[in-house]
């Protein structure tokens, strides 16, 4: 098992000349050209169990890039903004993650659980925010999980660092050492990420701003079978005490 820290650039830029607005453009043509050709195969089929399934997945595509639409636009929003951070539960935000993507799961013959998890002190944290970083890691195991496996929602309490780590942790083909070492140096750049190609880092790199914002950090593990996406949030000392 090998762990990667992630921290974004400072000053929002990023690497190999790649600009922002460029890597915001290949995110989003990839659902829209998906949903082009979901409207012509509606156009085209008459059978009502088809038409059902066509719409159902483009609901769901729908859906994925008004989420990336909204992160951009709330990336934009933590260059020159403070966001409020309180007290939380952080199993209350698992709660809400999974039950958002509940529908996304099912349409993929996938499920998003819950793993076993003990009590957990509250987390200083912005809840949207926090849950963003979450949909975003579950949105990414989705596509690179096994086909039938199920993706957990993972969390732990680092005494010894004072932290609260949450993860997301696909089952699938486990990551060749090269490949693992090129996820590191790509994760949180906005570089395509060679060992998960249908992504081109955009989601990871937002979610590292929504970290800093919080005074969190992102992070990814590599497991024989799989891997695990985490984000590590400071533990309220304050709310611990009552």
């Amino acid at each position: 098992m090998e762990q990667a820290g992630i921290r974004r650039q400072k000053g929002g830029a990023f690497l190999g000349g790649v600009t922002p607005l460029s890597v915001a453009a290949h995110e989003l043509k990839s659902p829209l050209v998906l949903l082009r050709q979901l409207s012509l195969d509606l156009e085209m089929t008459s059978d009502e169990h088809d038409r059902a399934r066509i719409i159902e997945q483009m609901v769901q595509v729908s859906e994925k890039a008004l989420r990336l639409t909204g992160d951009i636009t709330r990336s934009e929003a933590v260059q020159r903004s403070l966001f409020e951070c309180t007290p939380l539960n952080p199993l209350s935000v698992c709660d809400d993650v999974t039950s958002e993507l509940a529908r996304l799961y099912q349409a993929h013959g996938r499920a998003l659980r819950i793993g076993r998890i003990r009590q957990l002190p509250p987390v200083v944290a912005n809840r949207d925010l926090l849950r963003r970083i979450l949909l975003n890691f579950a949105d990414n195991a989705l596509h690179y999980g096994d086909v039938d496996g199920v993706v957990e929602l993972q969390a732990q309490l680092l005494r010894e660092r004072g932290r609260v780590r949450i993860a997301v942790r696909d089952y699938g083909p486990g990551l060749p050492l090269g490949s693992w070492r090129n996820l590191k140096n790509s994760l949180g750049q906005a570089q395509p990420v060679h060992a998960r190609p249908q992504s081109s880092g955009l989601g990871l790199y937002i979610s590292a701003q929504f970290a800093d914002a919080m005074n969190a950090r992102i992070g990814a593990i590599r497991h024989r079978d799989g891997a695990s996406f985490y984000v590590e949030l400071p533990v309220s000392h304050q709310m611990s005490l009552l």
